[in-house]
């Protein structure tokens, strides 16, 4: 065995937290030092229990410098004596880019679609901020601690701090990706306390994404693409206008300003037709609608030019017998041949029902 003269830790790993100083051939006497670099702190422990703390600092090792330990020992000739102790660095830097995850979805109440479930991931930092404290909760007595000894426990008190405290913001899910830096903040506040109690700092908390269930994404994308359909309908009918006249004034049997007028004619009619569809549609007639005759009251399909049983012209327009030009309804004479579209009496000249014998007012036979 051997005096061990300077005492050091030379980190040369990046997710170390803990290393034990290796005293198998050694011993502490009056003389020796200890060296504890910015970033660490070294911790003296004596029969399994912890005794002093040294900061960042040079320190020579005598009585003064480790008073618990000299007490401890119960020295009565003071610090001469070599002795063995477990010597402890725990690194204090921050340790970054630590991953966090939902390994199940996080079932939340929103207040748009009800129960929802969603999944979400990013990053934190943590550091050691009270070395004796960590020590004493979470390191125990192995030789070496390391950043992935406590990540899924760390883990698993972030995902039950993550679900209450997206419950208390009431965000709704829509608005989740505008609130981010926000709801951050609101997590790594309510998991501060938790992470104190192990001596450990919760440095930063970030969320780099949230996620639906598949199903429910399609949902929103087909809500999305309806829509823009909605708010786009006047300009796709412009636009088909604008095609119906291009194509009709480019159709060589058509010429001159007769094409023009036909294909003028021929936007506004596809126009009309894309409103009345979509008409059609809001007010439930679409295919299959039926409307009543205004002579005979039968019923014909919406949009049928004539009854299919009277033949009357839809819209309350009457035919002549005569010349089957078509007359306004409750006209007495056809505009077009004079005829009479009602039988009249030759005596009284009162209006009589077509195919009737005898005049309803004076008995002439007709």
């Amino acid at each position: 065995m051997g005096l061990l003269k300077n005492i050091y830790w030379e980190d040369n790993s990046n997710n170390t937290i803990v290393y034990k100083v290796d005293l198998k051939n050694d011993y502490i006497s009056k003389g020796s030092a200890l060296t504890v670099r910015e970033g660490q702190v070294a911790i003296f422990c004596h029969k399994g229990k912890m005794a002093d703390v040294f900061l960042p600092g040079f320190y020579k090792l005598d009585s003064s410098s480790i008073p618990i330990i000299t007490k401890l020992m119960q020295w009565k000739y003071g610090f001469e004596n070599h002795y063995r102790s477990d010597v402890y660095f725990v690194n204090t830097h921050q340790f970054t880019n630590e991953k966090w995850g939902t390994t199940n979805p996080l079932i939340l109440r929103d207040k748009d679609y009800g129960a929802i479930r969603v999944r979400g991931y990013g990053t934190y930092s943590f550091r050691v901020d009270d070395a004796f404290v960590f020590m004493q909760e979470v390191f125990g007595t192995r030789p070496l601690f390391k950043t992935q000894d406590i990540t899924e426990y760390l883990r698993s008190i972030i995902i039950m701090g993550l679900s209450d405290a997206i419950g208390e913001s009431k965000i709704p899910l829509l608005d989740m990706a505008s609130n981010l830096m926000e709801l951050s903040a609101d997590v790594q506040n309510k998991l501060q306390p938790d992470f104190k109690k192990l001596g450990i700092e919760l440095v930063k908390f970030n969320f780099q994404n949230f996620s639906l269930p598949e199903e429910l994404e399609k949902a929103f994308d087909k809500n999305a693409s309806l829509g823009m359909m909605r708010g786009n309908w006047d300009m796709q009918m412009q636009q088909a206008q604008m095609e119906a006249m291009k194509a009709a004034a480019a159709n060589p049997g058509a010429g001159g300003t007769m094409g023009a007028g036909m294909g003028m004619g021929m936007g506004v009619g596809m126009g009309q037709m894309f409103g009345n569809m979509m008409n059609g549609a809001m007010n439930g007639q679409g295919i299959g609608a039926t409307v009543a005759c205004s002579k005979c009251g039968a019923q014909m399909k919406a949009g049928a030019k004539f009854c299919p049983e009277c033949g009357t012209p839809a819209g309350g327009v009457s035919q002549c017998p005569k010349c089957k030009a078509s007359v306004k309804a409750g006209a007495k004479f056809c505009p077009e041949c004079g005829a009479a579209l009602q039988a009249i009496c030759p005596k009284c000249k009162a209006p009589v029902k077509a195919g009737a014998k005898f005049c309803p007012e004076c008995g002439e036979k007709l």
